[in-house]
């Protein structure tokens, strides 16, 4: 147990993200640890489902939303009320908050101004956690203004810091300099960050995690003319490169090996991916499954016998970061395959916890997985390693300790350049966090 409840203010886009459940596990794990957790969102996702931890944990009831018109008429009548709120409760933040010259679109667009009516509801915060770089940044201007206080840390996940910075490698140069703390969930990241101009002694590789204990651990094993089952979660956009996993698919079938493929997410380009499996004439063993809850998650992990992560890096620079999918699988015992994209090598070491192929590969992942077909010989141990690394590596439980050690060594006043240690180390109860400078 924690030594002291800290209040936690933590910003995110939208809430609760069935795609997101990284930050779901994350929050949920802080409010188990005992910490006051508040939650800020511009909306909930439009979704047909919820994460079952959201009712669980009570987190609607600690999020609070944007109340901001989206129409600019509507916008700038209602504008009053903030604003009077603002000068009554906080007059300080007033200047900022509509300092068009200081902070151009969000002061003009008055969302600035909304949003510091909003925090200033909330009794003072000890830490400001945001995810995405973005959100960081806009939580910056937030703090800067005297909208909200406490000790402001970014988390990067993979399309903040690829396709946002691509061609705009000054577009954090703002948050670098005001931000206590940058978390990317990966090596890969911290690299980046350090180019990008971040101060690497501000820098703490922190990774996402998942609770291994809640997927029942079942090693896979191939069994003679045993129909291969393949599993993708996600959602259904350019990055996750599922167009060239039902073009393997169509390979497996030209080389007599029994396939299902079900594929459980929504999203943009889930017509065009049915209308390409329904060309490749491979309509009867792919299954578009929509969107899904943890619940239904797992039970497709359990019944499956190899997930297929084939991400891409987009035109635009868009990446992954760990996809969470990732961990989940392999702490059920599913073997993966995956592409060499982005901090994906960070979670699975081909040959050993699964198996890596170039990205945009059709055939490389079908001559992976023909080879998983040929070989059942490595199956048992390969489903045991992937399923240790997750849990030595990427247990929420010890990432979220690790996490609050952080902000509580800010919060003492010490910097975090000397913390060297990740993960689970195999249950050690109150583990730092991997500083990577």
């Amino acid at each position: 147990m924690n030594r002291k409840s800290l209040r936690i203010a933590v910003f995110v886009r939208e809430f609760p993200a069935l795609s997101e459940t990284f930050i779901l596990n994350q929050v949920s794990g802080l409010v188990a640890l005992g910490h006051d957790v508040t939650i800020f969102a511009e909306r909930p996702r439009d979704e047909p489902r919820i994460h079952p931890n959201v009712a669980r944990d009570g987190l609607i009831g600690r999020t609070r939303y944007l109340r901001m018109p989206r129409g600019k008429v509507l916008r700038v009548l209602y504008a009053l009320v903030p604003l009077l709120h603002l000068l009554w409760n906080r007059p300080g933040a007033v200047p900022g908050a509509l300092s068009i010259r200081r902070y151009g679109r969000d002061a003009w667009s008055l969302r600035l101004l909304y949003w510091s009516a909003l925090v200033i509801e909330e009794p003072p915060f000890d830490i400001i956690h945001c995810h995405f770089g973005p959100i960081g940044q806009f939580a910056a201007i937030l703090r800067e203004i005297g909208a909200i206080s406490g000790v402001l840390g970014t988390v990067f996940h993979g399309v903040d810091i690829s396709a946002e910075t691509r061609d705009r490698p000054n577009y954090y140069r703002y948050l670098f300099s005001r931000g206590d703390v940058f978390l990317p969930i990966s090596d890969n990241w911290r690299r980046r960050l350090v180019k990008l101009g971040c101060d690497p002694a501000r820098i703490a590789v922190h990774h996402m995690g998942v609770a291994p204990h809640q997927y029942r651990f079942r090693p896979r094993r191939c069994e003679p003319d045993k129909v291969l089952r393949l599993l993708t979660v996600g959602r259904l956009v350019e990055k996750k490169g599922v167009e060239y996993a039902l073009r393997a698919v169509v390979l497996l079938r030209d080389r007599s090996i029994p396939v299902r493929y079900d594929v459980v997410g929504d999203g943009d380009l889930r017509d065009r991916l049915e209308d390409l499996a329904d060309r490749l004439g491979i309509s009867d063993c792919v299954n578009f499954r929509g969107w899904q809850d943890q619940h239904e998650v797992i039970r497709h992990m359990a019944r499956n016998d190899v997930l297929l992560v084939p991400s891409v890096t987009t035109p635009d620079g868009d990446q992954e970061g760990i996809p969470v999918t990732l961990m989940e699988a392999m702490a059920s015992g599913m073997l993966v395959v995956a592409t060499d994209h982005s901090g994906i090598p960070e979670l699975v070491t081909s040959g050993r916890s699964g198996v890596l192929v170039p990205e945009r590969d059709a055939k490389g992942l079908a001559d992976a997985l023909a080879d998983l077909v040929a070989r059942p010989d490595i199956w048992p141990a390969m489903s045991r390693a992937a399923r240790a690394h997750v849990s030595d590596e990427f247990e929420i439980g010890v990432l979220n300790r690790a996490l609050i050690r952080i902000y509580e060594m800010l919060l003492g006043g010490s910097g975090i350049h000397d913390v060297v240690v990740s993960g689970n180390r195999r249950g050690r109860k109150d583990v730092p966090v991997a500083c990577h400078a």
